[in-house]
């Protein structure tokens, strides 16, 4: 629908909805006889919720009452797990949630009729034009470098007296490198100190670059930073809808009169609180995945593919004009992955079966992808 069209009884949505992109979720794998289907799409967790999770939330029956506003028991249970304090902490529905109730109240129409700018790099999580568009702010979309990284010094040039907020990804889906610890200081000193930097942390525990940033590091030297994280990835919640921000309390006050009532029930808090106390298993899980993610981009390093460095739980391909054929062959291997238009494929890291053949598939295709 655009936004010149009407709904009956000549209803309208809101001219924005109409030139706003469409959230596409990875679509699951099509059924192929002779082999198991594996999604590859959604950046997802392969494995399942740890044991005890399993078990803890199988025992609540407590759903005919509403959740904690604030989610007071994982907060604290956080706020030991990162050594900062709960009231620091707004829990959201994922990581997604937190940011939409950043947006609510730090950017969006002002009352000269003025849309504040949001400043993030492009291509990266494809929620944010959405979510920044909601809001009634406008999007100011950086390009990425050749190699898939976040252009910082062209970022810090586009801030503009309109600027409220800079979304920062990393590593950055779907692309996959990180932001180092060097650069991004020196970005955050460099961006007026009255502008909200975000730095989204949602595939944080597969990172293994020495030298990336740390947002918490960042969060306790700066009161403009706001860190995002979620158990959706690493802890293998998705499903549940769980994340979280950190900021200063000059932040937060604003931030929890913004977050969506309820939006964490009693089961994925519960759940939540329960990975953290097993954490040491949730480690293990999450470095077999890594160990998987290298093995495929080594492997795609010795076809002779560029791949840019990896550290979330996906890889990216940047095929380019050959995005749709690639991933229709995939299909035809009962493998589904997600392509971006005519940019890319991104494949996330799943079951050791999976992984294997998605490498023998590129293998046998004749127009890998190059360093541009």
């Amino acid at each position: 629908m655009t936004s010149s069209e009407t709904l009956a009884g000549g209803i309208r949505p809101r001219p924005i909805v109409g030139r706003l992109p469409r959230y596409a979720a990875g679509k699951p794998p099509v059924d192929v006889a002779g082999m198991v289907s594996y999604k590859l799409s959604s950046n997802e967790n392969p494995l399942p919720p740890l044991p005890a999770v399993v078990e803890a939330i199988a025992n609540q029956t407590d759903f005919n009452r509403y959740p904690d506003p604030l989610s007071s028991k994982l907060r604290n249970a956080l706020a030991e797990f990162l050594d900062v304090p709960a009231d620091d902490i707004v829990t959201g529905a994922g990581s997604l949630g937190a940011l939409n109730q950043l947006l609510a109240a730090f950017a969006g129409q002002n009352d000269d009729g003025k849309a504040d700018e949001v400043v993030y790099a492009w291509r990266s999580f494809e929620a944010y034009p959405i979510s920044v568009g909601l809001a009634g702010a406008e999007s100011v979309r950086i390009p990425l470098t050749a190699d898939g990284r976040h252009d910082l010094e062209a970022m810090a040039a586009a801030v503009t007296v309109r600027t409220k907020v800079i979304l920062l990804c990393t590593p950055n889906n779907p692309t996959g490198p990180v932001l180092t610890a060097t650069e991004t200081e020196r970005f955050i000193q460099a961006v007026p100190s009255d502008v909200v930097v975000v730095i989204d942390e949602a595939y944080q525990e597969f990172v293994r670059a020495e030298d990336a940033v740390d947002g918490l590091a960042m969060y306790r030297k700066y009161p403009n930073v706001v860190v995002l994280r979620t158990f959706s990835k690493a802890h293998g919640l998705a499903g549940l809808r769980v994340g979280y921000s950190v900021s200063n309390p000059e932040l937060t006050q604003y931030l929890r009169m913004a977050a969506t009532p309820f939006a964490v029930s009693q089961i994925a808090e519960r759940a939540a609180i329960v990975s953290l106390q097993n954490y040491p298993q949730v480690v293990e899980r999450v470095q077999s995945l890594v160990e998987e993610r290298d093995r495929v981009t080594a492997g795609l390093r010795e076809l002779g593919w560029f791949v840019p460095a990896a550290q979330g739980n996906f890889v990216w391909l940047s095929l380019g004009a050959d995005s749709g054929e690639f991933a229709e062959l995939a299909g035809e291997r009962a493998l589904s992955v997600r392509a971006f238009g005519d940019e890319g494929v991104r494949v996330s890291i799943g079951e050791v079966e999976a992984n294997t053949r998605f490498l023998e598939l590129c293998a046998n295709y004749t127009k890998p992808p190059r360093r541009s």
